[in-house]
């Protein structure tokens, strides 16, 4: 017990010494794209200060640095994510549309060649310390593991439910990915390639985005009934929940201020500080705009960036129909780039 009490208390002052005065978020830019269709996930490239974004049937690449967009990635269909692999001069795209994974040269950007994976390949992870890339199949239940740079498939692992995003940890040598149809993230070792453990996510239901604060051992889950929780990564129990907004998909953690984000459809953004190992505190409601539901983190300049459109009035439904999703404004495609106050 005595151990307990003593791990916690170190864990506490951590938090404490980490997290300093959070500085309330403000709206600093928008860079124009343009352009047609819908978009899902976007990642950032610290070093290389691009932005990568899914828009329809090819990859946006942001030049950070100028706030413009410096080129496309086409031969994408269907593209759900993308991700860099510097080190390797190599990017992956997700193209759910013909369940395969394009390989891409990040000086070019051109798609060289393609890898099979799973149905319905969505949300990606890297594991840089083993080189492995996890593509998530969300209709297939299971995750394609591609070697990187060989640019060949290591083994497919079978999840038990449709994954969303996920996340490497690689100091614990595990994947984490969010079981959207099961309310649960499941545990991957990373070096056997199976599921070792499953975690309910109660009272979170339906999770989408992930983040991970690897220090801590703390995991994020932006989930559809309007809650982020935070869980143990060790003990596989949820020790707090805040309350977010609604159609959320996007979720980041900032290692430095120790802030989570979860970004929401309905046009709001809730900041919440990790506190405490069991304490989790909303401390700002950032109004973006309606559709800004996925977004990346910068965490060099602490910027998030939200992409989002002007949207025509929803057509009525016919009476026992489902809700038909407003079409989207031509050429008013956008990001939305917000960033600490000073």
């Amino acid at each position: 017990m005595n151990l307990k009490i003593t791990t916690a208390g170190l864990l506490c002052s951590l938090l404490t010494a980490t997290a300093g005065t959070a500085t309330e978020y403000v709206k600093l830019n928008e860079i124009a794209i343009g352009g047609e269709g819908g978009w899902d996930i976007l990642t950032i490239d610290s070093a290389a200060h691009r932005l990568y974004l899914s828009h329809s049937t090819q990859v946006e690449v942001i030049d950070l640095e100028k706030g413009v967009v410096a080129g496309q990635i086409a031969d994408t269909p269907g593209v759900h994510a993308f991700i860099a692999v510097p080190e390797l001069g190599r990017g992956f795209s997700s193209n759910g549309r013909e369940a395969k994974a394009g390989v891409v040269d990040l000086k070019t950007l051109k798609t060289i060649s393609k890898i099979d994976t799973g149905e319905g390949p969505d949300a990606m992870a890297y594991d840089a310390k083993r080189g492995e890339l996890y593509v998530f199949n969300h209709k297939g239940n299971s995750a394609t593991v591609i070697d990187a740079k060989a640019a060949k498939v290591v083994t497919t692992i079978s999840l038990g439910g449709g994954p969303e995003f996920g996340v490497a940890d690689e100091a614990a040598g595990r994947i984490y990915c969010n079981i959207e149809d099961k309310s649960e993230i499941v545990a991957i070792d990373a070096v056997k390639h199976e599921v070792v453990a499953r975690w309910p996510l109660a009272p979170g239901e339906g999770p989408s985005g992930i983040a991970l604060d690897a220090t801590h051992h703390r995991l994020f889950s932006t989930c559809d009934n309007k809650l982020m929780t935070m869980l143990d990564s060790e003990s596989g129990k949820v020790v707090a929940t805040v309350p977010i907004g609604s159609g959320p998909d996007g979720c980041a953690f900032d290692d430095k201020s120790q802030l989570a984000f979860a970004s929401c459809g309905e046009g709001r953004t809730t900041i919440a500080k990790e506190e405490a190992p069991d304490k989790l505190a909303v401390v700002q409601s950032l109004k973006t705009e309606r559709g800004a539901r996925t977004m990346a983190l910068d965490p060099d300049t602490h910027r998030i960036y939200l992409p989002t459109a002007q949207f025509e009035p929803a057509p009525t439904p016919a009476p026992g129909a489902p809700r038909v999703r407003p079409a989207i404004v031509p050429k008013t495609f956008k990001l939305l780039v917000y960033g600490p106050g000073k």
